[in-house]
């Protein structure tokens, strides 16, 4: 006989088919999972634009403690730039970072560089357009000491002999205005734009349709006026809030030395700068050799870094918008008070026009009353009351015209005396 032979079943493996859908949907769901972290990591991001002073730009998506802790700002001055206050206007100083809040524009400047919220909505390309055109184009790399886009010079410590950054003197390159007061230019240069074509456009419509209420008063176009008028409001507190704001700022000069960023950066450098060479070399500065730092390059030091009350730049830079948007707020005023002309004068031709229905119901009240009277005789002589003129021949010719010369002569005396007590116009 022969030998009997076990052999151990393999295991037989899962189809195929039931393999590749379960593998399916193991990658689906890790992909929902992924999906669903992504969407809770990105719940508070938002969109910004940031742009450096050298013209570097990027889009990122930030949450609140990112831009919190970049720009250094307290929690609520992101609420400044939240959907809440999206209708009010504000120029905010912060110690290294200016918020800006223009109508559409929302932004945080540093001396460094500008976070700008929504980059993508159409109302802030062009404030987009205008940072790329105006703002230099360089890179990091090009910045070296001495020849920062933001100008500054070197300056020896008088007791290191170590070499410090400072603004050049009044002259070349001086004149032009430290990044954060370019940005703060330009925002204010995009609003008092659109705020301007705004009043323009409103006055290409509100003129000819005043006019046209004037000639013709209608229910059309008595709601056309209403609309504009309506808009001029609107836009009238817009342009105000934005001229409050600049006058706010130009009234105090503490909150406009504030807003030099620039200058309080370059302290701060210079500070930390000239502490570290001073510990690094064993000398201890002494108070004269701190206030001593001069320089005879083109002249003085440049007192606009070195003086903070000194804010003849940014005050020159408020008051020329301030001129404009002054001269905007004067635009919508004229527009109104003529609105303003047009109805008074649309009042007068109603006031006129029931004036004239007045009079001409008065008139045919005289008349009603004389007509009156005749139909009173007529009811009279109606009676069957026996009377010696119903056998006269001829008579009723001569009562009836008798009659009526009478409410005749009777009218105008009444119409006479209304014009004589002014109660009709001749």
């Amino acid at each position: 006989m022969g030998k009997l032979t076990f052999r151990r079943r393999k295991k037989s493996a899962l189809p195929p088919t039931i393999d590749v859908a379960r593998n399916s949907m193991m990658a689906a769901a890790a992909a929902a999972a992924n999906k669903a972290v992504v969407k809770k990591k990105a719940a508070g991001a938002r969109l910004w634009m940031r742009m450096d002073r050298w013209g570097q730009s990027e889009l990122i998506e930030c949450d609140k403690s990112v831009i919190i802790k970049r720009a250094s700002i307290p929690t609520r001055d992101l609420r400044i730039l939240g959907p809440i206050f999206s209708h009010s206007s504000s120029i905010l100083a912060r110690e290294k970072a200016m918020i800006v809040n223009l109508e559409y524009i929302r932004a945080i400047v540093t001396a460094e560089e500008v976070l700008l919220l929504d980059p993508l909505r159409q109302e802030v390309l062009p404030f987009v357009d205008q940072l790329r055109r105006q703002l230099p184009h360089k890179s990091p790399s090009e910045h070296v000491a001495g020849q920062m886009i933001s100008p500054y010079n070197e300056l020896q410590s008088p007791t290191t002999g170590q070499w410090l950054t400072v603004p050049e003197a009044p002259g070349g390159l001086q004149d032009e205005l430290p990044f954060e007061f370019q940005v703060l230019e330009i925002a204010l240069e995009v609003v008092c734009t659109y705020l301007d074509s705004s009043v323009a456009e409103l006055e290409r419509d509100a003129y000819p349709a005043l006019d046209d209420l004037a000639i013709h008063v209608s229910t059309k176009n008595l709601e056309h006026v209403r609309s504009l008028k309506s808009n001029l409001t609107r836009l009238l507190a817009r342009v105000q809030k934005v001229r409050d704001e600049i006058e706010h700022l130009l009234d105090d000069n503490e909150d406009m030395a504030q807003l030099y960023l620039t200058r309080k950066w370059t302290q701060n450098q210079q500070s930390e700068a000239m502490t570290g060479a001073m510990a690094l070399n064993g000398v201890v500065p002494a108070a004269h050799h701190l206030g001593r730092l001069s320089f005879t390059r083109s002249g003085s030091l440049v007192s606009n870094y070195q003086n903070d009350h000194d804010v003849e730049d940014l005050e020159m830079l408020l008051e020329a918008y301030f001129t404009q948007l002054d001269g905007t707020r004067n635009k919508i005023l004229s527009v109104r008070e003529y609105i303003d002309d047009t109805e008074d004068y649309v009042n007068i031709q109603l006031d006129n026009q029931r004036n004239e229905l007045i009079q001409l119901q008065l008139t045919l009240t005289i008349a009603s009353f004389a007509i009156a009277v005749e139909t009173l005789l007529a009811g009279i002589f109606g009676m069957n009351i026996p009377c010696t003129l119903y056998n006269t021949n001829g008579i009723f010719g001569r009562v009836v015209g008798s009659m009526s010369a009478a409410c005749i002569v009777l009218f105008f005396l009444v119409l006479w005396y209304a014009r004589w007590k002014k109660l009709i116009g001749t």
